[in-house]
């Protein structure tokens, strides 16, 4: 009796999962199973090896490259001949995070495991996250309208830019800065529940930090960075209303904000 197949471990269900051609949609799909819409995520994307994909999925080195070819055909056919992709079924289980979240930790939690965040120069790569507004640190981390983000290597900054939040609320801050593909974030004020957002995405807070944003990332990147590991704003507890109370107004720590 042969054994059955091995579930195979995915991190989220993709936000879209149809790609049709424009012109005439009439035509017979062609369906992508999640685990192979998974492999093509991490292999081609996250640019894994195939032992590290198989390692992420719980699978076989074989069964990857087996799928990773049968994914691959089924997307070329698609270019090649105009069909639609619909992404749909296949032998799958999600991973232990949040699902609706799309949450990455499995990810997340793998690419931090790999990475130095100790005293060895020369080999770490980290992407920076500042709340950002005029240059200086943005005192309250869900009313940010920018991020300033800094790609690092060897203690070093090697490129920065500013990027608009486009209005996202403190309870998406979290999945934003992930899909920036961001390691650690320095910001002002921040509140329990975007703290916990953050944690669950594997993303490095650096709390109860003010002043310039450049100064910031560089003293973090020389490990003096001055930061409060106990931060905590209590704006979502309580209405101030941003005229009488902001956080840059206060300082995030003398009112509100610790």
């Amino acid at each position: 009796m042969p054994r059955p197949p091995r579930c195979r471990r995915i991190c989220g269900i993709p936000k879209i999962n149809a790609f049709c051609p424009s012109g005439d949609r009439r035509t017979e799909p062609i369906l992508l199973t999640l685990d192979e819409y998974e492999v093509i995520r991490l292999v081609d994307l996250e640019q894994q090896t195939h032992e590290q994909c198989a390692s992420q999925m719980d699978i076989s080195r074989s069964t990857v490259q087996e799928i990773y070819e049968n994914a691959r055909r089924k997307i070329a056919a698609c270019l090649v001949h105009g069909r639609p992709l619909h992404i749909t079924g296949g032998n799958y289980r999600i991973c232990g995070g949040q699902e609706a979240a799309n949450c990455g930790r499995c990810c997340r939690s793998q690419k931090i495991n790999t990475k130095k965040y100790n005293n060895h120069k020369g080999d770490s790569i980290m992407k920076i996250a500042v709340t950002y507004e005029n240059g200086q640190v943005f005192q309250h981390f869900g009313h940010t309208e920018h991020f300033k983000i800094y790609e690092t290597a060897d203690g070093k900054v090697v490129h920065a830019e500013v990027v608009d939040t486009n209005g996202s609320g403190h309870g998406a801050l979290a999945g934003f800065l992930m899909q920036h593909g961001v390691d650690a974030l320095i910001c002002g004020g921040i509140g329990g529940g975007a703290q916990a957002a953050l944690a669950d995405v594997g993303i490095k807070l650096y709390g109860g930090v003010s002043g310039e944003a450049d100064a910031a990332v560089r003293a973090l990147l020389s490990e003096s960075l001055g930061y409060d590991p106990n931060v905590h704003c209590d704006h979502h507890d309580h209405e101030h209303g941003e005229a009488a109370h902001s956080c840059g107004d206060h300082g995030c720590g003398k009112h509100g904000c610790h």
